[in-house]
């Protein structure tokens, strides 16, 4: 059966994103930079349709990897409004359920990417994702409280961390508000680069 996963960024000090976050300002103040060590990479420029950037190294390799493990993605609201005015048409290259009160028709980008907006909680979207995903795995892309809506509820079997060199300060925390005794945690794998540092880790749910 497809892995539930999310692979995302944070500060040193555990932020997700900053301060004054919205669509004129995606991620916060100071937040696209815990994403620096990717945006160089060659399977992420790739994605968006440049040819160009650094095809070697841990960092070009664990971006290819989940991009293609990846067959669905689950996303909040919160996160959609921010991407709708600023993504680029494709981004996502496969079916995205954004999780959301508002009743909306599905909307479909010119490609192979089509946003499904789920009005029935998270249940709902796993098993749409999994009926899209055809045996890959199901990425929570975010925010940050969709990805503790999942792992408190005891969904996400395994993530990815990649902690950036970066003092944030303030802003939105990627593990507030977790039962702590929901799941445990066990690093399987750490690779480190001289721009962050990607951590792997097992999630064991009770």
């Amino acid at each position: 059966m497809s892995k539930i996963f999310f692979d995302n960024g944070i500060s040193l000090d555990g932020y997700f994103a900053g301060e004054n976050r919205g669509p004129d300002n995606p991620l916060g103040d100071g937040g696209t930079t815990i994403h620096t060590w990717m945006y160089h990479q060659r399977a992420f420029l790739k994605n968006l349709g440049i040819d160009d950037g650094d095809s070697e190294g841990a960092d070009n390799r664990l971006v290819s990897e989940t991009l293609s493990r990846t067959g669905a993605y689950i996303m909040g609201k919160r996160m959609f409004e921010e991407g709708e005015v600023n993504w680029p048409e494709n981004l996502y290259k496969t079916d995205v359920f954004v999780l959301t009160h508002e009743k909306r028709e599905p909307w479909k980008q010119k490609g192979n990417t089509t946003f499904y907006f789920v009005n029935d909680g998270i249940e709902s979207a796993v098993a749409r994702a999994r009926q899209s995903a055809g045996g890959k795995d199901i990425r929570i892309q975010g925010g940050a409280m969709m990805i503790q809506q999942f792992l408190n509820a005891g969904l996400v079997d395994e993530c990815l961390i990649h902690i950036a060199p970066l003092i944030l300060g303030s802003g939105i925390r990627l593990f507030e508000g977790i039962d702590a005794d929901r799941f445990s945690l066990s690093i399987k794998e750490v690779i480190h680069s001289t721009l962050t540092t990607h951590i792997r880790y097992e999630i064991r749910n009770k």
